[in-house]
Formats: structure tokens, C-alpha cells, sequence
């Protein structure tokens, strides 16, 4: 063997040595170990509970936000707090409505990415439901139901339309719990769009029957987000965790 192929080797098995192992899916490691996770219509931050079992373990510290679902100002304010107490680098996740705090409140220093679960995300100043209108109805809309200023959805809506793919008698459950909202919150607008400046990532629920499919596309698609497809109701956050987790992880680690 002549000098130059022996040091060729050398160098190549130096490479080699020197080279990470990587352990998952995900080559680079998390930049922000801390998540703050906001809920949506219909729900509390226990909807979170399984996802946050798989960032504990993933090593990323979350905390949910208690959306007080009365106004957004009010709703800002809370995620606004929770993010407040954060002791570093953060990815702000929002599903559902809360696509709209998270818009808001992303500009926040300490949030370095945001991740939309089958959500709002409309751009500032923007008319949701205008944009909405430009998509078919989805069936969940018909299934809201008032008492005076404060909406929840029927039972029947509920278990088909909004936790479709989930067993159900655990759908029977999150029912029971769901949190009603007042009209107010859907009145008030965003004055800034995040995600315009911040890596954003999007899981695209297929079968969702409470938020257009194809509107979450055109919205992921809109703000050039990292985009996942998940074949799912509009609670993939519950019926495939795994998944939601994974994304959380992948925005973590930009």
C-alpha cells in the first residue's frame, strides 16, 4: 500500500469515529428543552396528557395552558404567562383555535419554533371565518350548540364529528369534560402572524369533520411549514400522540 492510500484510510476511519450515532429519527438534538402546549374549542390542557408522557420521556419539559376559552384577550394573557415562566428556549404548540394564540403570543423571545396540530392559523388581521368560507363546511359546525353566549357541542357531534377515531367510551369520557367556550373568544382577531417569522410545522388532520382538511393544507401551505399528514379525527393530539410528540421534537431540535 502506498503512503497516500494509507493516509486516505486513516483519515476515512478517523470519520468514521468521530461520527454521532444517532439514536432516532431525529439527528440533531433538541435546542429547546421546554413546550408549552394550548389547547383548543371543546377541550382543557388534559387533552395534552398523552403527548406530554412522550416528551417527559424524550426529555423535554411541557406545560399546558388552561384556556380560559372566555375572550382572546383573556386567552392571550394566559399563554402569555405560561410562556413567562419558561426558563429558556420554547416550542409553542397550539391545536385547534389556540393555532390563533399561538400566532400571537410566538413572538415571544424565549419561542424558537411553533407547531400547529390540525389549527387555526390565520394571518394577521385576517377574518378566520371569511378564509374558512372559501372551504366546504365541515360537519362539526352544525353539532354547536348555545345557551345564551356560551357554545358546546352536542353529544352526537362530539363522538362522530370531533373524536371520530377514538374508542368510545373514552370519547363517552372527554365529552363529559369538555370545557364550553363564549362567543366572544371567536370575535376577537390576531395583530400578528408568527409564523412568519418563525419555523412553523403543521400535522394535517385527514379526516378531520371539524376543521377542512384541505383548508389546513392551504394554511400549511401558506406559511411554508413543515407539514406531516396524519389520517385522524381532529384529536390527533390524543388518538396518535406518538406522532404529535415526534413533530414536537423534530421543531425542538431547529
Amino acid at each position: 500500500m502506498n503512503r497516500r492510500n494509507f493516509l486516505t484510510r486513516i483519515a476515512a476511519a478517523s470519520a468514521v469515529a468521530l461520527s454521532p450515532v444517532v439514536p432516532s429519527a431525529f439527528a440533531a438534538a433538541p435546542k429547546a428543552r421546554n413546550v408549552v402546549l394550548v389547547h383548543g374549542l371543546f377541550a382543557d390542557g388534559s387533552c395534552w396528557s398523552d403527548v406530554i408522557g412522550h416528551l417527559q420521556a424524550a426529555g423535554l419539559r411541557a406545560t399546558a395552558v388552561q384556556n380560559p376559552l372566555t375572550n382572546l384577550p383573556a386567552a392571550v394573557a394566559e399563554t402569555r404567562r405560561v410562556l413567562a415562566e419558561q426558563d429558556g428556549p420554547t416550542v409553542l404548540v397550539g391545536h385547534s383555535f389556540s393555532g390563533v394564540l399561538v400566532s400571537e403570543t410566538g413572538l415571544d423571545p424565549k419561542v424558537t419554533s411553533l407547531v400547529y396540530v390540525a389549527a387555526r392559523v390565520p394571518d394577521a388581521g385576517e377574518d378566520y371565518a371569511t378564509l374558512a368560507k372559501r372551504f366546504p363546511t365541515p360537519p362539526a359546525s352544525a353539532g354547536i350548540v348555545f345557551d345564551g353566549d356560551v357554545g358546546r357541542l352536542t353529544e352526537e357531534a362530539f363522538l362522530r364529528d370531533f373524536a371520530g377515531d377514538l374508542p368510545r367510551d373514552k370519547a363517552r369520557i372527554l365529552y363529559a369534560v369538555q370545557q364550553p367556550f363564549h362567543k366572544a373568544l371567536l370575535e376577537g382577531r390576531t395583530t400578528q402572524a408568527a409564523w412568519r417569522s418563525k419555523p412553523s410545522f403543521y400535522a394535517v388532520s385527514t379526516e378531520d369533520r371539524t376543521i377542512n382538511p384541505d383548508l389546513q393544507r392551504f394554511m400549511a401551505k401558506r406559511m411554508n411549514a413543515q407539514t406531516l399528514e396524519i389520517r385522524s379525527s381532529h384529536l390527533s393530539l390524543i388518538s396518535h400522540p406518538v406522532e404529535i410528540a415526534d413533530l414536537i421534537n423534530r421543531a425542538a431540535s431547529v
